[in-house]
């Protein structure tokens, strides 16, 4: 994997670059779609494609129970068990393993849990996660981490620390027999330490001495307040190497999107646009809204005036709600697909707004009308 830098802010950390990955180049800020089982919920391959994404997220807990490595490997990978042609990258499943914390029993050698399927026992280590992830084909992994919760004490969170650095040398010993044996994916370490500054200080000079390809900064949105996520990210991202591509997992929100990419972070994942698009909240540049509120019952204008998308140019709020009351399936298709053009529209405005020197401008603009008002999201 290459990273080069194509432009940097002048008053922020905020900066502009390519990833050169195994299934195509990436512009980065980019936002990653969640496919969880090997799709993104309710939207096709080629929904994704024409919205402009060209790098998407899987998850490997999920996919290594269900339908199993065995099954990903004799389609002849990920990319094309689920027919996406472009780049994926795969967590570990450490926060899967993390947040079944009645389930599982972390030890050095690795996580043991049960299934939140049918109960079945299982064993990862970091060794075993590398090569279920090296199997799927993944263009980026990640090493298996131990994440502490919010609110956890200095003991269990320096302890999460040395397991997770303790992982993340065995991982990369097996990634570089992977790579020795044709697998042509990165490997991203993970930035761990809770909320304790100096544990987040040896972790980050841990991962860039590391060598990996690049670095995700991990341990946050674990219920942490907005402050304390801003504040740890913003110090955390001025820890790592300048030249790594830098990966915060689980933000999708505009707010924190634009903090993220303000201090310096490259790529980002999450689930709620879909999720939230499922259970009928959609977005707008005047902010989110409630579809299901009866107002909309007889509002003949798109979900955004401003928005291009096809569901705006093709539908109204009323139908969608009539969709969503009827509990139509096309409802959570449409709603997820107009979501997902509208981060990814708004991160590409990010990359143009950094590379004309105005991303503070942009950032004020954007958020002076998504914080209007203009929505009360109260039924």
């Amino acid at each position: 994997m290459l990273f080069s830098i194509t432009k940097k802010d002048g008053k922020t950390a905020a900066r502009n670059g390519i990833l050169q990955l195994t299934h195509g180049e990436v512009e980065t800020p980019v936002f990653m779609p969640v496919g969880t089982n090997g799709t993104v919920k309710a939207l096709t391959v080629n929904d994704l494609k024409e919205i402009g994404f060209n790098i998407i997220l899987s998850n490997t807990y999920h996919l290594y129970l269900r339908p199993g490595q065995e099954i990903i490997e004799n389609s002849g990978g990920l990319h094309r068990f689920m027919n996406w042609d472009r780049n994926i990258l795969t967590d570990s499943g450490g926060f899967q393993v993390y947040s079944l914390s009645a389930l599982r029993k972390i030890k050095k050698e690795g996580a043991y849990f049960q299934s939140h399927i049918d109960g079945s026992k299982h064993f990862l280590s970091p060794e075993k996660a590398v090569n279920i992830q090296s199997a799927f084909g993944s263009d980026i992994q990640m090493q298996l981490d131990y994440c502490s919760h919010w609110g956890a004490d200095r003991k269990e969170a320096e302890k999460a620390l040395d397991i997770t650095t303790e992982w993340l040398g065995r991982a990369i010993k097996t990634w570089e027999i992977d790579v020795s044996n044709g697998y042509k994916g990165s490997l991203f370490s993970i930035v761990q330490g809770n909320f304790f500054n100096d544990l987040r200080q040896r972790s980050a000079s841990i991962c860039a001495a590391s060598g990996t390809p690049g670095i995700a900064i991990g341990g946050l949105s674990v219920g942490e307040p907005a402050e304390m996520f801003s504040e740890t990210l913003a110090f955390t991202s001025a820890l790592l190497p300048e030249e790594k591509p830098r990966y915060v997992m689980g933000i999708g929100t505009p707010e924190y999107i634009l903090s993220a990419i303000e201090h310096g972070i490259d790529m980002f994942d999450c689930v709620i646009l879909t999720r939230e698009a499922r259970n009928g909240r959609v977005y707008t540049r005047k902010g989110p809204f409630s579809l299901k509120r009866s107002e909309n019952a007889n509002d003949f204008t798109p979900i955004d005036k401003e928005c291009r998308c096809k569901v705006c140019k093709e539908y109204t709020r009323a139908y969608l709600r009539h969709l969503f009351k009827t509990k139509e399936i096309l409802y959570s298709m449409l709603a997820s697909y107009h979501n997902l053009y509208f981060i990814n529209e708004l991160v590409t405005n990010c990359r143009n707004a950094i590379a004309q020197g105005r991303f503070l401008e942009y950032k004020k603009e954007f958020l002076s009308g998504y914080n209007s008002g203009e929505y009360n999201e109260n039924e």
